[in-house]
């Protein structure tokens, strides 16, 4: 077996994880892999070659991820009263516990995509802005220059609602912009061009 830098390799047998294997080359045999010999060499006085399935779970950094709301989030903002946001940003993805990964997110497809991933994670960034906003009593005007803050602050709600569920890491998570709606723009601009 040839597992590559930045990869796990992970046996299943008959839907239960036999063994993981990290970068490397690894010989396999019956006797290097003692759960598979009790699980399908009873019957052939183990000797018996065994069927097994082999997934591939890359450990690299999944970098440049995107993630945004899709509908506008409720605040509570002090000068403006309750207005709507949306928000943008980027994250990176890494399969910390590649063995949680696959025997929570593959299941029975026996494929998981990055793209089904950051899905999942896109849905649950987006819920923990709104939750971060709606706890936050940061001015409309005073988010951008909270950006480094509320990053971080957003990355580790994150990471509570996946803690080990999943295997995930989320390295670094980024919010890019918020925006607010058309109206909130130009009332800004009126105050700005009458101060």
């Amino acid at each position: 077996l040839v597992v590559r830098p930045g990869q796990t390799a992970i046996f299943v047998r008959e839907g239960r994880v036999a063994d993981v294997f990290g970068p490397g080359h690894h010989r396999l045999e019956t006797r290097n892999l003692p759960i598979l010999s009790t699980l399908a060499g009873w019957k052939h006085g183990f000797d018996s070659p065994f069927l097994a399935e082999v997934y591939f779970v890359t450990t690299r950094l999944v970098t440049d991820l995107r993630w945004g709301t899709p509908n506008p989030v409720p605040m509570r903002d002090p000068d403006f009263g309750p207005i709507r946001v949306r928000a943008f940003g980027t994250y990176t993805l890494r399969a910390g516990d590649p063995r949680t990964l696959l025997e929570q997110m593959v299941g029975t497809d026996g494929v998981v995509e990055a793209e089904e991933v950051s899905e999942l994670l896109r849905s649950i960034i987006a819920s923990a802005f709104a939750d971060l906003m709606g706890k936050s009593e940061v001015a409309v005007l005073d988010l951008a220059s909270r950006y480094g803050e509320l990053s971080e602050d957003l990355r580790r709600m994150v990471l509570e609602r996946i803690d080990g569920e999943y295997g995930l890491e989320i390295p670094q998570l980024y919010i890019v912009n918020v925006s607010v709606p058309a109206e909130v723009e130009q009332a800004l601009d009126a105050r700005s061009s009458m101060n």
